[in-house]
């Protein structure tokens, strides 16, 4: 499990205009993720 403040692992994910790589994004400058766990569900 990742802890507040760790660094998050590299990922390729979907994203709504096409893959999200987060090395990649990495390369330009500083990345904020954040996760909606309930979005586009019924909770």
């Amino acid at each position: 499990m990742i802890g507040i403040g760790d660094k998050a692992p590299l990922f390729v994910a979907p994203g709504t205009d096409g893959e999200v790589d987060l090395g990649m994004l990495l390369q330009e400058g500083p990345v904020v993720l954040y996760f909606f766990p309930k979005a586009f569900t019924p909770g």
